[in-house]
């Protein structure tokens, strides 16, 4: 009979492998990205993916198991559409916008793995577990909002033909679509 811990344990180790695809993928994406915003949080969110592998193996050590891998094919899919993209793409406008939308595919299937395995791992008794998996959670909570942030910010408008023109400022990416669009309606 499986068990929760066994489905636990199979999910684990195919975020395990979908993170080691992520970290080689985030570093082609780097190579590819023309804009100086994205290329600075692409390189921030490899940083953080490596150390998401490590806090990985760190759970496996929690449940006294030997971290191992699982081929994750959500991920090898998302890839494979990225490179696809990135091929019909690289010389356009829209390079940025699409691979932030792979990006935001890849951290929105992130997020629900990773929301599963804190909850398994408290519900299995492992709060050790537990907590390194939410510290992964949240952090991938925030790359999507990054991400989300630059698409509304540069990738989009980009891909548009449009330039922002509040670079520069403290103000976020919805505040200057709010801005715009009240500007806008008041004329």
């Amino acid at each position: 009979m499986k068990t929760l811990k066994d489905l636990f344990l199979t999910n684990l180790a195919d975020i395990y492998d979908a993170e080691q695809q992520f970290v080689h993928a985030l570093a082609r994406m780097e190579e590819t990205v023309t804009c100086a915003h994205l290329k600075k949080s692409i390189l921030k969110h490899l940083r953080e993916t490596e150390a998401h592998v490590t806090k990985v193996e760190q759970v496996f050590i929690a449940f006294s198991e030997k971290p191992r891998t699982r081929r994750c094919q959500v991920l090898a899919g998302l890839l494979h559409e990225t490179d696809a993209i990135a091929a019909v793409f690289r010389d356009s406008l829209t390079i940025n916008a699409a691979l932030i939308c792979i990006a935001q595919k890849i951290e929105h299937y992130e997020i629900a793995s990773y929301g599963c395995l804190s909850e398994w791992a408290s519900m299995l008794g492992n709060q050790e577990a537990a907590n390194l998996l939410k510290e992964i959670l949240e952090e991938e909570k925030e790359a999507n909002e990054e991400f989300t942030d630059l698409a509304i910010s540069h990738g989009n408008p980009e891909a548009m033909g449009i330039t922002n023109s509040v670079h520069g400022s403290d103000v976020t990416a919805r505040e200057s679509l709010a801005m715009d669009y009240s500007n806008a309606t008041d004329e």
